[in-house]
């Protein structure tokens, strides 16, 4: 369909740039019924909808778009669409012009011909028109380094399959497998993970990104570290790139950030995320992101970045318990094609009880030593194997034996450690108690709660957190855990 041949899309029979522009208008809208039934909705909304015909002038079409970097990615992936589109409407000697936003204070339009005309019809200015793409191919070639940030980063095996679900990290599972189902369209929005290292965090995040890949819902989705954030953004800045750079996390549809507590102290850093964070929350885009503690305890964050990323949902990953290591470590075997007898599986999830990474590290370094060996896998060779990793057997331990090792270390008694009394060093002692109960044994947290005064699982994980979160600011916390560990090793053997 041509212009000639089209009864709803005629050339302008009066020369006022009106007119001009309202045929612009009924060209561009003409293409985009075209190309809107050959791509999915997502990448049209992003990719289409922020585009203005300007202008339409001797058969040649006139948009403008948001940026460089806008214009580089529609040339990259979208531009075979635009061809059949303007030879459906314009015919064979239609042709498109990019005029291209590169800040708020000034547009320097770019002209790009379509790659279907023909060359060997160049007018006399052909030369000039020659010079012109050798321009902008070098202008393509040096955006081209900025290509890998079309890349999702998304690691393929970090999928919800593949991630076992247990109490400790059940309510992030379940608010994650949500927003991957409706990226952007609830109240989980930013969806905000914190946990210690090791607890899964980049696992359940990149699974929402590539769920939401998976069911097409968008290809829009970038998982960063905020240290590559923060770096980008300063080579941006040097390079006279930052509006290529803004204009591109604006487009993002899913957008995953790990490890957030590193933008604390970088203050341009943080205006930037704050700007790109209210583009995308205002445009219903999801913003995930990651940190090692709760948003309130990152120190150096600017308070109104702050209140933001307490705008959706915040859930936490714990260390995970008893049931849910011997889940983890059957589905890394299972992935290796191994079978170990029970015995051994017990003893590793019995004595490693940090982090997942921890346990599949262990599982690693097992097949590996009875790959080298060629010896088999029983728990005489387990426990050498991993004997720098487990320190403490902790099969035959008990919950007595560490309430007798806490009771004489703080100087208490049993009924102290059991009863209801709030001073320091008895509440103290029963939370280090708890905490080392739940690191030692196999013990579920109820058991743990009803030995030590009858209390719920919630008070149990209270307790553990406590001490977790003293041992990273307290050297003396960290040599109290290390000595009663010491202690309860000798008392067990």
């Amino acid at each position: 369909m041509s212009v000639a041949a089209s009864q709803d899309v005629q050339p302008p029979h009066a020369a006022g740039s009106a007119a001009k522009t309202d045929f612009a208008r009924n060209v561009w809208n003409a293409c985009l019924e075209i190309i809107k039934g050959k791509i999915n909705n997502q990448a049209f909304k992003t990719w289409f909808t922020p585009i203005t015909p300007i202008q339409f002038s001797d058969n040649e079409l006139t948009i403008e778009v948001p940026s460089q970097f806008f214009y580089e990615w529609i040339e990259e992936n979208y531009s075979s669409y635009l061809k059949d589109a303007l030879k459906e409407i314009l015919g064979t000697e239609g042709r498109l012009m990019y005029s291209i936003v590169m800040d708020k204070s000034q547009v320097n339009p770019v002209t790009i011909e379509l790659p279907h005309q023909d060359i060997a019809k160049e007018s006399p200015s052909g030369a000039s028109r020659s010079a012109q793409r050798g321009k902008e191919k070098e202008e393509r070639d040096r955006f081209e380094k900025n290509k890998a940030r079309f890349e999702s980063h998304l690691n393929p095996k970090y999928t919800f399959s593949s991630l076992i679900r247990g109490d400790c990290n059940s309510l992030a599972f379940a608010a994650s497998k949500s927003v991957a189902q409706s990226p952007g369209q609830n109240a989980f929005n930013p969806l905000v993970i914190y946990g210690g290292v090791g607890l899964g965090k980049t696992h359940m995040m990149q699974a929402i990104g590539n769920q939401v890949r998976e069911q097409h819902i968008s290809d829009s989705i970038l998982y960063v570290s905020s240290e590559k954030f923060a770096i980008d953004f300063v080579n941006a800045i040097q390079n006279g790139n930052i509006q290529e750079f803004s204009s591109f996390y604006r487009t993002i549809d899913v957008l995953i950030i790990d490890d957030i507590q590193f933008f604390a102290g970088k203050e341009k850093t943080q205006e930037e995320i704050f700007h790109i964070f209210n583009t995308l929350h205002q445009s219903n885009k999801q913003i995930i992101l990651s940190s090692d503690r709760p948003i309130k305890e990152i120190k150096g964050i600017e308070e109104r970045l702050l209140s933001r990323f307490n705008w959706g949902l915040s859930v936490d990953l714990q260390p995970p318990d008893y049931e849910t290591r011997k889940a983890i470590i059957q589905s890394k075997l299972e992935q290796n094609g191994v079978m170990l007898d029970a015995n051994i599986i017990d003893f590793i999830a019995t004595n490693v009880t940090h982090n997942v990474r921890e346990l599949e590290g262990c599982i690693v370094k097992l097949l590996a030593a009875h790959s080298l060996f060629n010896q088999e896998i029983d728990l005489a060779f387990t426990k050498s194997t991993l004997k720098d990793i487990i320190r403490i057997q902790s099969k035959q331990l008990t919950l007595e034996t560490i309430e007798k090792a806490v009771c004489s270390y703080f100087s208490i008694t049993p009924n102290d450690l059991k009863g209801k009394s709030k001073k320091k060093e008895i509440a103290t002692g029963r939370q280090v108690a708890m905490y080392l109960s739940k690191e030692l044994t196999a013990s579920s947290l109820k058991t743990i709660g009803l030995h030590f005064g009858g209390r719920d699982h919630s008070t149990v994980i209270h307790g553990c957190s406590t001490v977790s979160k003293k041992m990273e600011h307290s050297m003396e916390m960290r040599n109290t855990i290390e000595e009663l560990k010491k202690r309860i090793e000798i008392m067990s053997m």
